[in-house]
């Protein structure tokens, strides 16, 4: 442990102190548990860092920090890959999830989505909605769970197929 000053009060400070003993000024060194913890890789692709982490408040405006990246983790993170409390890109993982590909609590995918409530073209949960859905509640064209038994998504047909399927399935 070192002491530096105060950029507010020059007053002698810990190097690991959050605020100022003296004037209660942040210092911007906030930890997991207090203020959060920011990180942003020093990778930029377009605007967006590669890897951005993101928890907590931001000790200087007193908001909810919001991890924003190619790959965001945070209590909100938006990313191409996200993972979070709230989750929202392309792959994302989260209590709250929303994507193209979701996992988590609710997830809502366009294309798949895996959770307690899925929705999505193909949706697996506890309730699942969608095109191709299989859940302890499955509601959707194929359906099958607790509330659906057999039916096409047993023995789905070519033609129940969507022209984007591979042909080798068919």
């Amino acid at each position: 442990m070192a002491l530096t000053k105060c950029s507010e009060c020059g007053g002698e400070i810990s190097d690991l102190a959050i605020t100022c003993p003296h004037c209660g000024a942040p210092t911007g060194r906030g930890s997991l548990y207090g203020y959060g913890y920011e990180y942003r890789s020093p990778i930029v692709i377009g605007n967006l860092p590669l890897v951005h982490v993101a928890t907590g408040m931001d000790p200087r405006t007193g908001r909810k920090r919001i991890a924003k990246g190619i790959i965001a983790i945070g209590d909100i993170a938006l990313g191409v890959v996200a993972v979070g409390g709230v989750a929202v890109g392309g792959l994302a993982l989260g209590g709250c999830a929303l994507g193209v590909c979701a996992i988590g609590g609710l997830a809502i995918g366009l294309g798949f989505a895996l959770g307690g409530l899925a929705v999505g073209y193909v949706a697996i949960g506890g309730a699942a909605f969608g095109v191709w859905a299989l859940g302890g509640g499955a509601f959707g064209v194929h359906a099958f769970g607790g509330n659906v038994r057999g039916g096409p998504a047993l023995a789905p047909r070519p033609e129940h197929l969507p022209s984007w399927w591979p042909s080798w399935w068919r």
